[in-house]
């Protein structure tokens, strides 16, 4: 097992292909594909259905799209380890990790309002919390870790544990297993084979999402044309306009 602080050489599986910028579009791409299953089609065509609405659709309809949605989820499961991987770069290149905490806080907020009524249909409500807090969690946690290795390598272990403990009780998208990924990602840093066999061992329970790892793999250690703030916005903005397409078409 290789040390997250090796020499600056890295190794890669795959031909270097791909931007961060390029994994950006794949993950964002993913992920609208995603949240159409999820907030178009699920609580939107299948609930309609479900709850035997007048906007409802048709049995064999609805039977279709619901094969249609379990096509999209399982390229939706993409997403997320790709975004994972993001921030453990940007972690790791980032000038300001302070503004970098604070800009996951701020569009964490902003996106709440949003995400609660794309999947819970509440203006707010706090069972659940989107995905932008499991990554800032997951920074804060790699954050401590690293400074704590400073010290000695063993305290690593007092972080990671709360890091985890706040997923799991903090119930965002993916929880203490978002947690647990972000982790192995950053302590494999260096070492993409062993990186690649433990994220989809971590990923074993949405066995889809290890196709992920396809595209990490062909990562070129290039940023790319940088559009940060539009890949931010793009997450609240998505999820609301979808909302309002269901709410427009099905009334809930």
């Amino acid at each position: 097992m290789k040390s997250i602080y090796p020499s600056s050489s890295r190794t890669s599986l795959l031909p270097p292909l791909l931007s961060s910028g390029a994994l950006k579009w794949i993950a964002l791409i993913t992920m609208l594909i995603d949240h159409i299953g999820a907030v178009i089609l699920e609580k939107g065509v299948i609930a309609a259905y479900n709850l035997q609405l007048p906007t409802a659709a048709s049995y064999e309809t609805s039977l279709l799209v619901s094969q249609i949605d379990s096509i999209l989820r399982k390229i939706g499961r993409i997403s997320f380890p790709i975004f994972c991987f993001l921030l453990v770069e940007g972690f790791f290149h980032t000038s300001s990790k302070k503004k970098y905490a604070a800009r996951l806080f701020f569009f964490a907020l902003l996106t709440e309002v949003p995400f609660d009524l794309a999947f819970r249909g509440s203006f707010l409500e706090a069972s659940y919390q989107n995905v932008l807090f499991t990554l800032l969690f997951g920074f804060l946690t790699i954050w401590a870790m690293d400074r704590c290795r400073q010290k000695h390598p063993l305290l690593a272990v007092f972080p990671a544990a709360l890091g985890i403990l706040a997923g799991y009780f903090f119930h965002a998208d993916y929880d203490w297993k978002g947690i647990v990924l972000i982790l192995l990602l950053y302590f494999f840093y260096y070492d993409p084979l062993e990186k690649t066999i433990a994220g989809c061992l971590a990923l074993l329970w949405e066995p889809f999402a290890c196709l992920a790892f396809l595209p990490i793999n062909l990562y070129n250690q290039q940023k790319g044309k940088s559009l940060k703030y539009f890949f931010y916005l793009f997450y609240p903005l998505h999820l609301l306009i979808l909302f309002l397409i269901r709410y427009c078409l099905f009334g809930i």
